[in-house]
């Protein structure tokens, strides 16, 4: 079992040189912490909704290769090596990345249509970036491997359904991050309707292997409010996906100091 938060990602880059690499590359990347930046400010400061900028995508890189290692696990394979995109799990596992820490990027233009903006921002940072994280590899897969990663960008849309694993497991994991107020439903600060009561009631989030299907997520809320969140947010991101059937998302309510597990959901 492991907790959803912004040091999952680190138990992740200690076991691959080549996302450790990478993710260095991002963090020192001038244009993608800016852009990762004006993201929050649009989100946060300009339409007073949640969290979108770095945290965020740090939150979402870590429980994506986290989903990933699961699904592993459990013998699910990622599109990419399925369909003869790439052939190393490492590259795999760096689309999960890429495509999970630049997912909310298009917000930095604006939040209407941010995924399909994403898409155009990163092509550009992949193009630059890419060279610099497997300088000794084929030029060919490097456009693959964009591509894959434009993918996985364009379809964390609500409305868009994920045609790869791995698009799959970033959209899930984008609406994992929940905890203490940081619901994927966009909510007006300062506003008391059901979208803030909602978000404030989910307490943590837990990966860990489910009894019957490989992934399960579980989610403590202190009001039945936090249902909300499971209903509108994460079933409907699940059930957009291809690992709808290996996915269960387990609540548990946390009062007067028991926890009450509640039924299982799945998509």
């Amino acid at each position: 079992m492991v907790v959803v938060s912004p040091t999952l990602i680190e138990r992740h880059l200690k076991a691959s040189p080549l996302l450790k690499r990478s993710w260095d590359i991002l963090q020192d990347d001038a244009e993608v912490q800016e852009l990762l930046k004006l993201s929050n400010v649009n989100a946060t400061v300009r339409m007073l909704y949640n969290d979108h900028g770095p945290v965020h995508a740090a939150i979402v890189s870590g429980a994506s290769l986290e989903i990933l290692e699961l699904l592993l696990e459990g013998g699910i394979v990622p599109s990419s090596i399925a369909h003869g995109t790439v052939k190393d799990l490492d590259h795999a596992k760096l689309i999960v990345l890429l495509g999970a820490y630049l997912h909310d990027i298009g917000n930095s233009v604006h939040r209407s249509s941010h995924e399909f903006a994403g898409v155009q921002v990163s092509y550009y940072i992949l193009s630059r970036l890419l060279p610099l994280m497997l300088p000794n590899e084929d030029q060919r897969l490097l456009y693959r491997i964009r591509g894959e990663v434009m993918n996985v960008i364009y379809s964390t849309a609500p409305e868009v359904q994920a045609i790869t694993v791995e698009a799959s497991i970033v959209k899930v994991a984008d609406g994992t991050d929940m905890a203490e107020g940081r619901a994927r439903i966009p909510y007006a600060k300062g506003k008391m309707d059901m979208h803030a009561l909602s978000a404030m009631s989910i307490k943590r989030v837990e990966l860990e292997a489910g009894a019957t299907r490989p992934v399960r997520i579980k989610v403590y809320m202190n009001s039945y409010a936090g249902h909300f969140q499971l209903e509108h947010v994460l079933l409907p991101k699940l059930r957009s996906t291809l690992i709808r059937d290996q996915v269960e998302i387990a609540p548990i309510l946390v009062a007067e100091g028991e926890q009450r597990p509640l039924p299982i959901l799945s998509g």
